[in-house]
Formats: C-alpha cells, structure tokens, sequence
C-alpha cells in the first residue's frame, strides 16, 4: 500500500521536482499498485483475508483505489477464471482480443503466428485498458449473461464504476497536473509507464501460472459438459512457480503457489507455504499432476514457448482430466 500511496503523495505536494523524480514515483507507484492488486485485494475478494466479510469488503475496496471494480472482478475471477479454468471461452483469463491466442482450442489467424514477441507489448497495456474501458465492457457482458444478480444492480455498478474511476483519476492525474509543475503531457506519459509496469507484471504472474505447456486446456462436450473432478481440473490446468523465493512470494501475493490458491481459494495466501509440500505429496501418492517451475525465469520461458506453439498450431489435441 505504501509503495503506491506514498509516491503519488509525493508527486502531488510538490516533493518530487524533476522529470527523474516525477517518472521514479510514477513506475514505484507502478509496482505498488500490482503488490496492491495481487497482495491485498486479492485475498479479500476471494473472502480469506479475513473472518469478517466487513473486513473483506473494506480491504477488497482497495481495487476502486487503483482505478478498478471489485464487483467486476469477483465475476471475472472468481466465477469464470476459478470455475472454468482454461475452457475457452467460459474461462475470461483466456477470452483474448483477435490478435493473440491463448488456447489451442481458439480460432488460428495469420496474426497468432508472431504472438511470441509482441504479446508482452499488449501484457502492459491490461491494465490502463482495464481502469478505462474494460469494466464497462465486461460488466455489460455479463449483465447480458445474467451473472449481474439483483435489481437496478447493473445500473448501479455503472454508476459506482464512473463514481470511482473519476476519483482515481483526479487523484492520479487531476491533482499532480493541478499542484505542480509538471506539463499535462509529461504527467500523462509517467502515468502511462505506471500502469505499463502494473498491467506486465500482474499479467505476467497470471499467464506462467495457466498458459504453459505442462498444463492442460479441457474441451466442454456438446451439452456444456466437461469430464473430470473439480480438484483435478484445477490440479492439470494450473503450474506453481519460484516456490522457495519467499521475496517474490510476498510481492506477489502467495501466487507463485497457484495450485494451492486454486484448490483453496478461500484459504489466506499466507498459508500455501505450508500447505504446499502435502498437497505435492498427495498428488503424487494418488499419481496425479502437480506442476511446478522452479523459478521465475524458466516459467516465463515457458510461456514464451507455449505462445509460439499456440501460434503455430492449427489444433492440439486437448488432454481429458
């Protein structure tokens, strides 16, 4: 929290002087603001920060604070990314623009064949599409789906969305361009490098996590039906990674233990360390997948694989769980 709050308070009182300065609180902010996303909110809104929904409410609502809905996301995340985990299109994590291909069951086009190397150019842009267009789009796409439960609640989260997103902005971007002496273009341009550090780096956790190689991409049957067990849906199409750096393990909320976090939402990050080497042992005695990267860096390089693949390969046989 620190790590995004303080440096936009410095910018805003004037502290910050120089264009080093403007663009060093503005990318510091840029990395709080993905620890924010991933090691506060994150826990609340799946309901394990705390015993007390009140507390999970009030700390969930720490995504309005860096531009986003928490009412989205819990659909988002919760509902469609945990429920249907790599099932193209129930899965939003992997319902892709035309220009990139996250399941080897989604349509091939000539553009896919590149993926690999501009893919991470789109990865920094997730999130200033998300705290500016994106709610909008994906909250009248699931209204439409009628995942919005309730009367005038769409309505009214519209008018929440516009309520909080015009007080980000006038936060971040309003009071540095009133209080200092910055140009509108440069304050505009530090924010933009901002949201490209937050928008990489939490979409870079989320992707070696699911779109790897190891992992499965289960195919629903003609009826919306897909074959397996929740827990071992959850165990092929999810893959650890860095599970002994306890430094990435904080900053990234505990999601370097994505297996864990899938088959127990509802349990703190805080807890996976420990509860790791029994689910490993478990999956091993009952002779089941329990993928893990042993760091960060061959994670992503399988990612960079797995998009090259998935770019060039008109069909892969999906893996029943």
């Amino acid at each position: 929290m620190s790590l995004y709050l303080v440096p936009i308070a410095l910018v805003i009182t004037g502290v910050a002087t120089t264009t080093f300065q403007l663009f060093a609180c503005y990318i510091t902010a840029g990395i709080g603001m993905a620890g924010v996303g991933m090691g506060v909110m994150h826990d609340a809104n799946h309901g394990s920060y705390s015993k007390k929904k009140s507390i999970n409410t009030l700390v969930g609502s720490t995504l309005e604070m860096v531009g986003a809905s928490s009412m989205v996301w819990k659909i988002q995340h919760n509902v469609l990314h945990h429920s249907y985990t790599n099932i193209d299109e129930h899965d939003d994590d992997i319902n892709a623009p035309f220009f990139l291909r996250f399941s080897p069951n989604g349509e091939l086009n000539g553009l896919h064949k590149y993926q690999h190397l501009y893919a991470w150019f789109f990865y920094s842009l997730s999130t200033l599409s998300w705290v500016t267009a994106k709610d909008f789009i994906r909250l009248t796409r699931y209204h439409k789906k009628g995942l919005v439960k309730g009367k005038n609640a769409y309505r009214n989260t519209i008018l929440k969305l516009i309520a909080f997103k015009l007080i980000y902005f006038f936060i971040v971007l309003g009071l540095p361009i009133i209080f200092t002496s910055f140009s509108v273009g440069l304050i505009l341009l530090a924010f933009v490098a901002m949201h490209f550090v937050t928008g990489f780096t939490i979409t870079m956790v989320f992707q070696i996590a699911h779109i790897v190689e190891v992992v499965d991409f289960p195919v629903a049957d003609h009826e919306g039906i897909v074959e397996g067990e929740r827990m071992l849906h959850q165990l092929a199409t999810t893959c650890n990674f860095s599970p002994n750096s306890r430094a990435l393990g904080w900053f990234v909320g505990g999601l370097n233990y994505q297996v864990e976090h899938h088959l127990f939402p509802d349990i703190c990050h805080v807890h996976y360390r420990k509860i790791a080497p029994i689910v490993k042992a478990t999956a091993q005695e009952f002779n089941v997948p329990y993928y893990s990267k042993p760091n960060f860096i061959l994670a992503v390089l399988d990612h960079f694989k797995m998009l090259y693949v998935l770019g060039n390969s008109p069909k892969l046989e999906p893996v029943k769980v």
